[in-house]
């Protein structure tokens, strides 16, 4: 998503500034606002860079990984519940935290408790460990005094959103092993071996059939290339990282993963399992529908759908019932639909949005199991084309130099 640069002030007041990531500036204010911060001014940014003393310290420190986060949820859970004053919880934590940026991030959010800032304001400062959502739901925590429920649900969470991440990966493992497998074969051939081939086809002083043409033509122009080809990927790679880094690469980029064949669907429906499962999680726990909206939209890693939810959330603001708003998408199945209305009308709409993400997890799961049954006929068949062109390539010259010898004889 793109990255937005904002300044405001506390409920102290004081003035606070950062880097948040959202679909646009009023989903930032919306974030801001649930935070306790009265937004000044948001403006459009680059994502950010550390900066400052130790940035060299800074740039190799390690990464801090989504289980981190999701043990310190757990963590501060068993410690709040048991009494620990936060302050020393966060002690404990920071003490025990064997990755050194986390520590790190641990000590800066306790001096900035020290400094009288609220937890919430201080995770803000952190926006690439903890998420506007994270952080929104923190400071629900705060308000309404069950900081420690707020935890235990935030683990619940994120513990889905991992198993969703690892469910992912471990389907498309498979198929990209075999797609690279493929890719290398294709380079080492055209290197090495049709050159070989190559030598032998130039003493049979005979017309060459076009296939074998066309492949040593392709080889020939890969080895005597192959530097300038190189360079090319990576600069197709590098310019395709910049562009979908943009704000319309990004949108571009999202909307496209979700039209690709066998895979977008499974992406769409692990992506709206996480918007149900943190829609109602914002509404337990005590959240109004719009800025519940507002928190969901920056956690659904797709600024197509995220567009999606922000024009529910409008529609909401207009007085337009969630049902409504959310047919107008186009993105949810009549059933779910339907669910929503019922969730509306017996105002459980926290438990039937439960219910959906449910319903979406089990379809994302059973699709992932049959995800390799749907691609490897497809691989199978790539794989067969590439062996014919080859074979053809390779054997047809030799099949007419037989063919002519045993005419002669």
């Amino acid at each position: 998503m793109p990255h937005f640069a904002y300044k405001g002030r506390d409920r102290g007041g004081q003035l606070v500034a950062g880097v948040l990531e959202g679909a646009d500036s009023g989903a930032i204010a919306g974030l801001l606002f649930g935070t306790g911060i009265t937004p000044i001014e948001i403006t459009p940014t680059v994502a950010p860079l550390s900066a400052g003393p130790g940035l060299i310290e800074r740039l190799r420190e390690p990464k801090v990984e989504h289980t981190e986060v999701l043990l310190f949820c757990r963590h501060m859970y068993t410690l709040l519940k048991a009494g620990v004053p936060i302050m020393g919880a966060l002690k404990g934590l920071q003490e025990s935290a064997e990755n050194k940026t986390f520590s790190r991030v641990v000590q800066e959010i306790r001096e900035s408790l020290d400094s009288g800032h609220e937890l919430s304001v201080s995770l803000a400062r952190h926006p690439r460990v903890f998420n506007p959502f994270y952080v929104a739901m923190v400071r629900v925590g705060e308000m309404t005094g069950r900081l420690e429920e707020v935890f235990l649900r935030l683990f619940t969470h994120m513990e889905f959103e991992k198993f969703m991440r690892e469910q992912v990966k471990s389907a498309i493992r498979y198929p990209s092993f075999v797609v690279a497998a493929m890719a290398l074969a294709i380079v080492i051939i055209n290197i090495f071996v049709i050159p070989a081939f190559a030598k032998v086809y130039q003493g049979f002083k005979t017309e060459l059939p076009v296939m074998t043409k066309a492949l040593i033509a392709f080889s020939n122009f890969m080895v005597a290339y192959w530097p300038v080809m190189l360079v090319g990927l990576l600069v197709l790679a590098f310019g395709f990282r910049f562009y979908i880094n943009t704000a319309r690469g990004r949108m571009a980029w999202d909307e496209f993963k979700l039209k690709i064949p066998i895979a977008g669907p499974i992406v769409l429906k692990a992506t709206l399992a996480r918007f149900a499962r943190s829609f109602a999680l914002a509404i337990r726990s005590g959240v109004p529908a719009v800025q519940a909206l507002t928190m969901v939209a920056a956690t659904v890693d797709n600024v197509h759908i995220a567009r999606k939810i922000e024009a529910m959330r409008e529609g909401v603001e207009r007085g337009e019932s969630v049902l409504k708003t959310a047919l107008a998408t186009g993105i949810f199945t009549t059933i779910v639909l339907q669910m929503v209305a019922v969730g509306e009308e017996t105002g459980a709409l926290d438990d039937l949005m439960t219910e959906i993400a449910d319903m979406y997890q089990r379809e994302v799961e059973y699709d992932l199991k049959s995800l390799a049954s749907q691609i490897e006929p497809i691989l199978v068949v790539s794989l067969g084309v590439l062996v014919l062109i080859l074979a053809l390539g390779v054997f047809l010259p030799i099949w007419d130099l037989g063919s002519a010898a045993l005419g002669k004889k």
